[in-house]
Order: C-alpha cells, then sequence, then structure tokens
C-alpha cells in the first residue's frame, strides 16, 4: 500500500505524466502538457469509483488531501461521496429544489428553442395551470408517482392533449433538475402514467365546415375588416392562423407568400419556411388587407401588431359558425381527396404537412411542390369564389402558370 501523504509540492512538480499515489485513495494525475488533476479512488457497495477533487492549478496539495479525507469519511458511513457533495452543493447554493423554482428555471433554459421565445405562454402553461399549484412547493426529490398522478388526475380524461403535454414538460424539468444535481427519479413520471391507465381518449378534431358549405360562409365575409379579410386568405391558403395572424408586406414575393420559420408549426431549431403559391382571389385579398396595414402587419391589431390569435376564432363563435380556423384545413383537404386526382402528397403539401419517412431519402427529397400545389390551390379559389382562375390552369394536368400579379382583379 502507498504510505500516506507521500508527496511534496516541489516533489508534484518535477513528478513525470503518468499517475500518482499520495496514499489512502488520493491520486494526482499529470499529463505530458503539464496540466494535472487530483482524484479519490473507493470502493463502494463493491464497485470500485473515482471521484474528481479539481486541478492541481485551482486545489493546492493540502486541499486536495481535506477534500480526500472528506470523501474517505462518506464511505466509512456508506455513503456515496459523490452524490453527497451534490446535496451539498445544492445546500449551500440557495436553490431549495422545488418544483416550482426548477419549472420556471428549466423553462428560461429551454425557451431559447421555443417559437416566440415561449412568450406566448404555451409551453409554460400546462405547469403552471395543473401541476405548480398543487406540487409546485414540493420539494422535486420528494415527488414521487402519486404526488404526480392525483395532481394529473382531474384532466387526464377530460382534457387528454393537456395533461399529456403537462407530462412532457415535467419530463423536462426532471431532466434539467438532474443535470442541476438534483437526485430525482425521473421513472416516476412513467409510473404516473401507469397509475392513472391508458388514456384512449382522442383529441377531439377542430371544428369544421363541409367543403360544400365554404362558398357559402365565404360570400359572407366582408371587405373591409381585418378579421373577415384574415378569414379569407386564411380560407384560400389552408394555413394556420398563426401564419395569416402575424403576416406581413415583406413576406409577399410576386404570386408567393414565403411564411418565415418563426410562424410555421414545429422547434424554432427545426421549422423551415413555407411557401405558398397565391391564387389571383388570394391576391386580391391582400390587396384589400393593404389599407388596414400598420407596421407591416397586414391584418393588425387595434395597437398596430399581429392580429389576436383569437379573433379569428371570436368571429366564428360570435356568428355561430360551427367551426373553428383549423378546420378550415380540413375542408381544403377534403376537398382536394373528394373533388379532385392530386396525389397525396401534394395534398399534404398543400396544408403544410411534412412528410415523415425514412430519413435518408428525406434528407435529400426536400421539395415542397409548390409549382404543383398551384394549379390545386387555384382550383379550391375558384370553388370558393365561383370565379374561373383565368391566370393558370385549373384542369389539373400538372401544368402550371404562376399567376400574374399585374393582372390579380376578379373578373
Amino acid at each position: 500500500m502507498a504510505k500516506s501523504n507521500a508527496f511534496t509540492v516541489a516533489k508534484l512538480k518535477s513528478l513525470p505524466a503518468g499517475k500518482h499515489c499520495d496514499g489512502q485513495g488520493l491520486w494526482f494525475h499529470k499529463r505530458a502538457d503539464g496540466g494535472a488533476q487530483w482524484v479519490f479512488r473507493f470502493q463502494l457497495w463493491g464497485r470500485q469509483r473515482e471521484m474528481g477533487l479539481g486541478s492541481f492549478k485551482n486545489v493546492s496539495l493540502a486541499e486536495a488531501r481535506r477534500k480526500a479525507d472528506w470523501a474517505r469519511q462518506q464511505v466509512q458511513a456508506d455513503t456515496d461521496p459523490v452524490k453527497q457533495r451534490r446535496l451539498t452543493r445544492q445546500q449551500s447554493s440557495g436553490h431549495d429544489g422545488r418544483l416550482e423554482q426548477l419549472s420556471w428555471a428549466a423553462f428560461e433554459k429551454h425557451k431559447g428553442n421555443l417559437k416566440h421565445s415561449g412568450g406566448d405562454g404555451r409551453w409554460i402553461s400546462p405547469l403552471r395551470l395543473h401541476l405548480l399549484p398543487k406540487l409546485g412547493k414540493m420539494p422535486i426529490v420528494k415527488i414521487d408517482q402519486d404526488d404526480i398522478a392525483h395532481a394529473l388526475a382531474p384532466i387526464w380524461y377530460e382534457k387528454p392533449v393537456t395533461a399529456k403535454k403537462a407530462m412532457s414538460r415535467l419530463r423536462t424539468v426532471f431532466r434539467y433538475a438532474r443535470a442541476k444535481g438534483f437526485l430525482v427519479n425521473r421513472a416516476v413520471i412513467e409510473e404516473a402514467v401507469i397509475i392513472l391507465g391508458e388514456n384512449r381518449k382522442l383529441a377531439k378534431p377542430s371544428l369544421a365546415l363541409p367543403w360544400s358549405d365554404v362558398p357559402a360562409f365565404y360570400a359572407s365575409l366582408s371587405d373591409d375588416d381585418p378579421t373577415q379579410l384574415a378569414l379569407r386568405l386564411l380560407i384560400l391558403t389552408g394555413v394556420r392562423a398563426d401564419s395569416v395572424n402575424n403576416m406581413q408586406r415583406g413576406q409577399i414575393r410576386g404570386p408567393i407568400w414565403e411564411i418565415p420559420p418563426l410562424h410555421v408549426k414545429g422547434r424554432v431549431d427545426s421549422a423551415h419556411g413555407f411557401d405558398v403559391p397565391l391564387s389571383r382571389e388570394a391576391l386580391h385579398v391582400i390587396e384589400l388587407a393593404n389599407a388596414h396595414e400598420r407596421n407591416g402587419y397586414l391584418f393588425p391589431n387595434a395597437k398596430g401588431g399581429p392580429l389576436n390569435k383569437m379573433a379569428m376564432r371570436n368571429y366564428l363563435v360570435e356568428n355561430d359558425i360551427p367551426a373553428r380556423p383549423h378546420g378550415f384545413r380540413t375542408s381544403l383537404r377534403t376537398w382536394l381527396s373528394d373533388q379532385s386526382e392530386c396525389p397525396f402528397e401534394i395534398a399534404e403539401a398543400c396544408i403544410g404537412h411534412v412528410r415523415k419517412g425514412d430519413a435518408a431519402i428525406d434528407a435529400y427529397n426536400r421539395t415542397t411542390y409548390i409549382m404543383k400545389r398551384a394549379p390545386y390551390m387555384n382550383a379550391w379559389a375558384a370553388f370558393v369564389t365561383g370565379i374561373s382562375e383565368q391566370s393558370v390552369n385549373v384542369a389539373l394536368t400538372g401544368s402550371v402558370v404562376r399567376p400574374s400579379c399585374q393582372n390579380n382583379k376578379r373578373t
């Protein structure tokens, strides 16, 4: 056995590269470049372990011996010194490890990956509304499966989508807490799911008008109200409401609407922009919207910002229309299936659905079928308005003529 306190400071500096024992489990690992680390080796519960004590530059010989003495005492007390050091650091950091505190900290670290940097509150709200009121004051290390199950039981079957999001957010918080050194048991989340039971209740799809009823509703919409103009463009293009709400004049490039990644569904680091071919009727609606433009937004709210995300929905509710903004995507997609010979992939591309197949194939096939989408979108506009779209071939033969920006008046 190596003798205890074998080194002096002078001797440490003269040692060659390699691993050298000071005694009683304290080792000095010296690199060829002159740098060195202190390591404490110990055996606990039948396993040989190592615990880093810091660099020679930052930890003196005397301090390394004190740290090794402390770690040795933990081992003698049948305690893992690595875990105990982690707990000690948590206690001294002033971070008490409450779920609420860690949830907001995890959100701050995660929001760079979120659209609008999480400013719309959509990421944190499932936690804030359904978990933090009951569990927020609890230390995260003491939260078990029964606690989680009890908190989510009221919405598990009534609001399955929200409950699923709450579980997903909680997993993120637990991963963050683990990375910060809290000894959380992430398995309790999956065990809570088992306690709650398999939820086979399907989320209700968005209310949608039958495609045959869309022309009559479209005809009822005003030419001079931003919300109603937004609904008209939403119907004509099949995009999501967020894209329309945030539409800006600078996104229009001739007959193409270039939606930026920020307003396309998906994580901010994975979503791509989406180009939408504009029919003559869509260009006409945009011309009408130009009269309302403020701060670049074609459909502004009263303060000049983007249209409120509830504006179109509220209009439908207030006028007893059995549909929701997202449902018009269903109307378009069903019409494409029922009334055209549109290939499946192009029909999906018309509503911005991303193909998910073989990863290797998808890496090379990045087409959005914009030229092939154009005639179908023009045919949809012709159906909705009852007005022939003369600027494109609407026979759906695959031959596409780009709509003309100079000739976009309705006939």
